[in-house]
């Protein structure tokens, strides 16, 4: 199977423990990070991911929920699933920087 994403990844021998939960808060499942890279990472999710809303959820990689990251998902295959890492930027018009009723200076 080719790489999915791309970019150096990290790959943990026995997984690193982490949950993933809902944008709304209303499903929360816990997993193991098999790898990451600076794009996304690919997860092992416990217990059944049908039914669930993945479009986009929250990768919580502490116990507090301190340290998160947004994702969106990728691939699933059985019960592991890739998930692409979301910028704060991502989903937003993209506008000019200059206002809209400036004017260039003509010499």
């Amino acid at each position: 199977m080719a790489e999915r994403q791309q970019g150096e990844r990290v790959v943990f021998e026995r997984g690193f423990a982490a949950h993933m939960m809902g944008i709304d808060g209303t499903w929360r499942r816990n997993c193991l990070v098999e790898d990451v890279s600076e794009t996304g990472a690919k997860l092992t999710v416990e217990g059944s991911v049908e039914g669930l809303n993945l479009k986009e959820f929250f990768l919580l990689l502490s116990s507090t929920g301190l340290a998160y990251r947004r994702c969106e998902l990728s691939w699933v295959n059985g019960n592991q699933i890739g998930a692409s890492f979301l910028r704060p930027n991502d989903g937003k018009k993209r506008g000019s920087r200059r206002p809209a009723n400036s004017q260039t200076a003509e010499a």
